[in-house]
């Protein structure tokens, strides 16, 4: 028998297959930014182009507008594409009726003026999803079309015209690159974010689970879960957008990725309530309940070991019944204080809910992922939201800073004043949606600041030695690349955003007129205008910013109180959503290191919502309960916790720990009946894990030592 050879490679076969996997790795990193900056480009000059062609006025918006919808997948840009031009649209609108109103009343004009971009700040801030971009555009587009007109009004439906045709022309072009020229598809991306969530929070539990993780660190990564949430929701919406064979697919997914996002926020905060009453059993020394829990915990630790199946979470719920079966029995045994029992018998419920949970969580994920069917009820969809202080703050800050700015441009005789008014007012708008508006406006003013000695070398040193088409094209194509490479970079975004829109605003008219003057004007009123609305953030308002931490927080506590006293339907959703949502906004406006003063609102928001979750199921408990004086005192306890969450104050907090423990007092006395029915006992011990938990929560608002942990 001839022995087998292993084959050997020459030089050139190595050297071949060395450059094979250098490409492929280049392809997935620096490959994907280069790949971006030369789409972008592509959409850039095909719509300057074609406005050339098309005799527009303004070439320059159709290829800023490619800059401003330059985005990694093609579902965004699509998505992005159709609010910009529905913004656009109904700032023209708004454009045309106020001159109607108002022609030739420049006060009566500025006012309408303002209060309409007030109205569409407010719009956008309040949503803070791709809907509120309409906002912003009509808004901002409302008043580059005004401001023109007001000395010639008639002039105005052709200003809103044109707008229309420069943005739809550069829409087309962008919309049409990202998707027919190597598309990435947003699909693709919600489909990898999915399974990033999915290995993120197994290794979360495995690190909390074997006590790796600081107290602080796994606040912090609640922070960052809440960030996730949000950022799956924008990437679900942006998908829908997308034309091709597998947005029947995306749509179809997408009540699958609501239940996965409602799934994983249930389990999180089950295994947080967990963790925390572990921690706390550990602080008070309870080694007797340690001890009798610790097989309970290593089944579940041990089934999160490895990326767990459908089948080894079933067998891992089968087996923590079976030990919890044996641990209740031992622990009735044995000589335990009541107080110790109760720690117990809340360590097993808060056990079965995350395996439960976790379950779910799973089946739906693996749905998600292998395309399985799954029956899944009509989930509410996340719906982000802002505090309404936040709200009214943004639209009354950019309708009296484009009041004041217009009235200064108008009474100016520098020419170029309207075009640095126009900018401060766009900035002031964009920048209400964002949690650090200066340091967006600063980052841009930056770009701009970057941008004006490249513009200048690059028209009045390279372009005006071409001629043609083509030699514009490759006169801003090394000048526009660097900022297109810039933002590339998450953290040199809005550097590279400005060093683009500013080189895109100096392409040249359909006749080119070489103006220095004009140059340097329109240079300086784009950096002054950037300094003015800085300026405007700086001294108007100056902490009613997006995921300002006092806002967040003063709202986190009316999340609880709604939780005690809306309407049940749909209630624990809405509070889970909302909370996540808060934390998400607190999450980007405390950048990538969060102070101690942001960390203390997480804790408070991770209490709060223990509390939230707990209340709605007592609430749900009370609601199917027949009348008792068991369901009396759960519904006393309930409007406690109501009015202490209402004022906050010392004494009603002593009330709702009056309450609580009397609750407790009295569903273990209806406990110990015995006339009570099985499924009423289950019901019973549910209630009085809640209250448990309700307890301990209202505690860590006290001084330590102010009460005893386990009085319930």
């Amino acid at each position: 028998m001839t022995p087998a050879t292993t084959p050997t490679y020459g030089p050139l076969s190595r050297a071949a297959h060395w450059l094979a996997l250098a490409l492929q790795d280049w392809r997935t990193t620096e490959g994907e930014r280069w790949i971006y900056v030369g789409k972008t480009l592509i959409a850039a000059f095909c719509a300057l182009w074609l406005a050339y062609r098309l005799g527009l006025d303004s070439p320059s918006t159709a290829m800023t507008t490619t800059i401003i919808l330059a985005l990694p997948s093609s579902g965004m840009v699509l998505e992005k594409s159709f609010y910009r031009l529905c913004g656009t649209l109904l700032g023209c609108l708004a454009a045309l009726t106020l001159i109607g109103l108002f022609p030739q009343q420049p006060v009566l004009l500025f006012a309408g003026l303002a209060l309409w971009v007030g109205l569409c700040t407010s719009g956008s801030a309040l949503h803070r999803n791709a809907q509120s971009y309409v906002y912003v555009l009509a808004g901002y587009t409302a008043c580059m079309i005004v401001l023109p007109a007001i000395e010639q009004p008639m002039q105005v439906f052709s200003l809103a015209v044109t707008r229309v045709a420069e943005v739809g022309l550069g829409i087309i072009c962008s919309a049409v690159v990202s998707s027919v020229l190597l598309p990435r598809h947003q699909g693709t991306q919600v489909m990898r974010t999915v399974q990033a969530r999915y290995g993120k929070f197994l290794t979360f539990c495995q690190d909390v689970l074997q006590q790796k993780l600081t107290p602080a660190q796994v606040e912090l990564t609640h922070l960052q879960f809440a960030a996730d949430v949000a950022a799956l929701e924008l990437g679900r919406s942006a998908a829908l957008f997308e034309v091709t064979s597998k947005v029947g697919h995306v749509r179809a997914q997408n009540r699958k990725l609501h239940a996965f996002n409602a799934t994983f926020m249930t389990a999180l905060t089950t295994f947080y309530t967990f963790h925390r009453l572990f921690d706390r059993l550990q602080r008070d020394g309870e080694t007797q309940v340690m001890q009798a829990c610790a097989p309970l915990y290593a089944i579940v630790a041990e089934a999160l070991q490895a990326t767990p199946s459908q089948d080894s979470l079933d067998t891992m719920q089968r087996h923590l019944q079976t030990a919890l079966t044996q641990a209740r029995t031992d622990m009735e045994a044995a000589p335990v204080a009541h107080a110790q029992r109760i720690d117990f018998d809340t360590v097993c419920e808060l056990l079965e809910r995350f395996a439960r949970d976790m379950s779910r969580f799973h089946e739906v994920y693996f749905s998600l992922v292998h395309d399985t069917p799954l029956d899944v009820s009509t989930p509410q969809a996340y719906a982000p939201k802002t505090p309404p202080a936040l709200v009214i703050a943004s639209g009354a800050r950019a309708a009296i800073s484009l009041a004041l700015l217009a009235l200064g441009a108008y009474f100016l005789a520098w020419p170029y004043a309207s075009t640095a008014m126009l900018m401060a007012a766009v900035f002031c708008a964009l920048a209400s949606s964002s949690p650090r508006p200066i340091m967006m406006i600063r980052q841009v003013l930056t770009g701009f600041l970057i941008a004006m000695p490249l513009s200048l070398v690059c028209v009045y040193f390279v372009l005006l030695h071409g001629d043609g088409f083509p030699m514009l094209v490759l006169s801003f194509t090394p000048f526009l690349a660097v900022g297109l490479y810039l933002m590339t970079n998450p953290a040199k975004l809005g550097v590279g955003l400005g060093v683009s829109t500013f080189i895109t605003q100096m392409a040249p008219l359909n006749v080119m007129r070489v103006d220095g003057a004009a140059f340097l004007n329109t240079g300086m009123a784009l950096i002054i205008g950037l300094m003015l609305a800085a300026l405007v953030f700086a001294v108007l308002l100056p902490e009613h910013t997006m995921g300002h931490k006092d806002h967040i927080g003063r709202a986190l506590w009316r999340e609880a109180l709604h939780a005690c006293t809306a309407p049940a339907r749909r209630v624990k959703h809405r509070f889970d959503n909302r909370v996540r949502d808060l934390l998400s906004q607190l999450n980007a406006a405390a950048g990538p290191a969060p102070g101690v003063a942001t960390r203390a609102v997480v804790r408070q928001a991770l209490t709060l919502l223990e509390i939230g979750h707990s209340v709605i199921e007592l609430r749900e408990l009370i609601a199917s309960a027949q009348p008792s004086p068991a369901r009396d005192a759960l519904q006393r306890c309930v409007d406690s916790i109501a009015a202490w969450l209402r004022t906050r104050g010392d004494a009603q907090l002593q009330g709702a720990l009056a309450a609580t423990l009397q609750a407790g007092a009295v569903v273990r006395s209806a406990q110990a009946a015995r006339d009570t029915l099985p499924e009423r006992d289950v019901r019973l011990q549910t209630a009085l894990v809640d209250l448990h938990s309700i307890y301990t929560s209202l505690l860590d608002h006290m001084a330590p030592g102010a009460g005893d942990h386990h009085a319930t």
